[in-house]
């Protein structure tokens, strides 16, 4: 089966993996029997799907949750029902990729207007003479 990413992307689910582990927090006695926190993996840099373009601007989005090997993990475990934590890793992992796929837009760099170098002119000027008036009068 295929999850659908964008018009563009598409990933299988051959390509994610899941492991489940027991997860911290709240679940009383549960807590220390049942496995419903994921490990989910995406190998991002051997990934078919992902353009060069997508995959460096996903090294960025991901930071510390990708790994050297370009193998991106996230660990869910927000929820205390197994389903549920696995659907919040997908989602996050899906975010992730579309975040990574927007291409930035480029700054174009401005000049500062002739009105705004003269405030900004004055504005010192009269901040100098406010300093200046606070001076002891010379003895000459």
């Amino acid at each position: 089966m295929t999850i659908r990413i964008s018009p563009q992307i598409s990933l299988d689910e051959s390509e994610i993996e899941e492991r489940f582990v027991r997860a911290s927090g709240p679940g009383g006695q549960n807590v220390n029997k049942v496995s419903s926190a994921v490990q989910l993996r995406f190998d991002a840099a051997g990934s078919p799907n992902l353009s060069a373009a997508v995959k460096r601007r996903l090294r960025r989005v991901a930071g510390s949750r990708m790994t050297i090997e370009g193998e991106i993990v996230i660990h869910a475990d927000r929820y205390r029902v197994q389903s549920r934590n696995r659907e919040d890793a997908l989602d996050r992992l899906i975010d992730m990729i579309r975040e990574a796929e927007h291409v930035p837009k480029r700054r174009i760099p401005t000049r500062p207007t002739l009105g705004s170098k003269k405030r900004r002119l004055d504005s010192k000027t009269k901040r100098g003479a406010i300093k200046s008036a606070r001076k002891k009068p010379s003895e000459e």
